[in-house]
């Protein structure tokens, strides 16, 4: 009864059990202290790149702004020269003999700037990439032009391929600088998707605009360049050797070659296939680098401790098996597979995997500067080596653009075949002294820059 009279109780007992709650924070405390939060992140990350080297930070922005200068460039300049000048395959090939040329002379040129620090060297190579695009945006259809500042714009993009590398090795001991190429790699995939992301949004909303396009482009180009120009204390600071030509390095020479012929079947002729046989747009090509770039991030940090655990043997032939398998989807996906439809998907996997296969060029890096005599050495070889892969790059077109208008598409990835065939069995000869020939001093590589 006296629970039944007693319905004030009852709702007393509801209060009594309710959880009790704290003071409501509004959205704009929350996002504040989100704000704080991720400032003490960037603070933290700051630091501890400032402890691997003062002038970390700054190179790695200069890399972002680089990357994506060569991610506007990459995914629009086979789109640029068959909109506007409507070449064949033959005319293609025949054009990288101009553009790697300075490829070829790679050497010359590092020689020539041998007296300058290695971060001065980069930030001029930055330099002639701008001016490289920023011509090829006021040239319209021009063609000695075209040739003229694309040759400038390959100046910058090669002269700086030996230099960065060697800039990073110095940054890692030898047992660590897998690793350190391959962060440094993911930091420069930022920049490739930032550029592709760029083509893609203006593909969509103005349509193939080349002139703008090339505009933004040269920008980020010379912004990188200003960045790396001001750094004074990093990479080599003393006068380098002029060149690098031993015996001891064979090997790697041979590997660039044969590299170089790889390289340019599939830059060429790999993205040719999908412009001339599929009608690709240049937005296909900026999404499949954006893909490619992401898988990027995580991709390239593995394959560089990778090469730590493994070593670089296992690690380049594993990417020569690769090669067969993305020779054979370019020649005959069409053939293969039932469609068009499933054939270009087959094939955009095959453009993704080959550009990432590309980063795992850093294991033929690792492997000159531990067998190389002494810090200062590193980067002429690298040098030369990057001229021998042009000195083959030059012809290989040609002859490919004339394999691909005589007998069809096919034939060119049959020798690219051939190519990679060879490639596995040098990259089996690959040996790494026990000892390093470069002592282990020639790096500063902190325990904090190691997380």
């Amino acid at each position: 009864m006296i629970l039944a009279e007693a319905s004030c109780p009852t709702a007393v007992q509801r209060v009594a059990y309710r959880p009790r709650r704290g003071k409501q924070k509004g959205p704009g405390v929350a996002r504040g202290k989100g704000r704080l939060k991720g400032i003490a992140m960037i603070r933290v990350f700051y630091g501890r790149l400032n402890a691997i080297h003062p002038q970390l930070p700054a190179f790695l922005a200069a890399l972002v702004f680089s990357a994506a200068a060569g991610g506007i460039f990459e995914t629009t300049f086979n789109n640029y020269l068959d909109d506007v000048f409507h070449l064949s395959a033959a005319q293609r090939g025949m054009l990288e003999f101009p553009r790697e040329l300075p490829g070829l002379l790679c050497a010359l040129g590092a020689s020539i700037l041998c007296f300058l620090p290695e971060a001065k060297v980069a930030g001029i190579a930055f330099g002639l990439v701008g001016v490289g695009m920023l011509g090829l945006a006021f040239c319209g259809s021009n063609w000695p032009m075209v040739v003229a500042f694309m040759v400038a714009w390959s100046a910058g993009t090669h002269l700086q391929m030996p230099v960065v590398p060697s800039i990073t090795m110095g940054l890692a001991t030898e047992q660590k600088r897998g690793k350190r190429l391959g962060q440094i790699g993911a930091v420069g995939r930022i920049g490739t998707i930032l550029g592709c992301g760029v083509v893609w949004l203006l593909g969509r909303r103005s349509g193939s605009n080349y002139m703008l396009i090339f505009l933004i482009g040269a920008g980020v180009a010379f912004l990188s360049a200003v960045l790396m120009a001001s750094l004074g204390k990093l990479g080599v600071q003393r006068q380098r050797p002029k060149l690098v030509a031993q015996r001891r390095y064979w090997l790697y020479y041979i590997l660039e070659t044969l590299h170089g012929a790889r390289k340019q079947i599939f830059v060429t002729f790999g993205p040719w296939v999908l412009v001339k046989i599929f009608g690709e747009p240049p937005a296909t090509f900026a999404k499949l680098w954006i893909v490619s770039a992401v898988g990027g991030l995580f991709f390239v940090p593995a394959v560089g401790q990778l090469i730590d655990i493994v070593g670089e043997r296992a690690i380049l032939m594993g990417e020569a098996v690769s090669l067969l398998g993305v020779c054979a989807m370019y020649g005959f996906a069409e053939r293969i597979f039932p469609g068009r439809r499933l054939a270009v998907r087959v094939l955009y996997l095959s453009y993704m995997l080959d550009q990432l296969l590309f980063s795992v060029g850093m294991a033929r890096n690792t492997y000159v500067s531990k067998i190389a005599l002494s810090p200062e050495d590193v980067a002429p070889a690298l040098s030369l080596g990057v001229s021998i892969n042009h000195a083959v790059s030059m012809s290989v077109p040609t002859v490919g653009g004339l394999v691909w208008d005589a007998y069809g598409y096919q034939y060119v990835f049959i020798g690219a075949l051939g190519v990679a065939v060879t490639i596995l069995f040098f990259t089996s000869l690959v040996r790494v002294p026990r000892k390093p020939a470069v002592e282990a001093s020639m790096a500063v590589d902190q325990e904090v820059g190691e997380a």
